[in-house]
């Protein structure tokens, strides 16, 4: 076992725990908001799972997607952009709780966790199907085309999987303020799609064969 990349992984484990944590009950200011505390499960038990099984399996799968510092100018907006909805949207749904501006009803809450589940285990399955998907844009060493199982469907299946994520996170929360707030996903993630094919389509041989063959990016039949 790789004891870097272990302590890596855990110290980022823990630290996004933490923020999300102060990010919700802060605002909250209270213990007593149980929908924080599912979202939390929701999120942070599969991924601790995921990590365990990535670290056994393909460590460098887990480096890969440990590595957050993007190359692209672009890209390092997009993820200013995104860091700022999540700020925005978390701190908004703890106020929620707090002065209960508009309370959803548990049916909500409850079919959210399912598709957010579903939506976990089809990004689990992404990552079973492309061992090139790192957090950052750029073409690796003897990287191919991954065109089979989802990829065949969409080009982008992880992004397909993290709108069904993000935009059922604030129904769990139980604000629909935050619903809007997150809205803004598919806008950011359109910039970061846009970039990446420019850099897959220059740098990765194939790629623009495999536009041609698969014509959606990431809803089939839509876009």
């Amino acid at each position: 076992m790789d004891i870097k990349l272990f302590f890596s992984a855990i110290l980022k484990f823990l630290t996004g725990l933490i923020i999300v944590a102060l990010l919700l009950f802060i605002p909250a200011n209270s213990f007593e908001y149980w929908n924080a505390w599912l979202f939390m499960g929701l999120l942070f038990v599969p991924m601790f799972i995921a990590g365990i099984i990535l670290m056994i399996k393909n460590p460098e799968l887990l480096k890969k997607r440990l590595n957050a510092k993007e190359k692209e100018n672009e890209q390092r907006r997009v993820v200013i952009f995104s860091g700022l909805m999540f700020i925005a949207g978390f701190i908004v749904a703890g106020l929620n709780f707090r002065y209960s501006f508009i309370t959803l009803p548990n049916t909500v809450v409850n079919v959210s966790s399912v598709i957010f589940l579903l939506a976990y285990i089809l990004y689990a399955e992404v990552l079973r199907e492309n061992s090139y998907l790192s957090r950052t844009i750029y073409v690796q060493d003897n990287q191919t085309v991954v065109d089979k199982g989802m990829y065949a469907v969409v080009r982008h299946p992880m992004y397909a999987t993290t709108i069904l994520l993000f935009l059922t996170i604030p129904l769990i929360l139980g604000s629909i303020i935050s619903f809007v707030i997150f809205l803004a996903y598919p806008i950011i993630i359109s910039k970061r799609i846009k970039n990446e094919e420019e850099v897959l389509e220059r740098d990765l041989d194939g790629y623009a064969e495999y536009k041609k063959k698969v014509r959606y990016k990431v809803i089939p039949f839509i876009w």
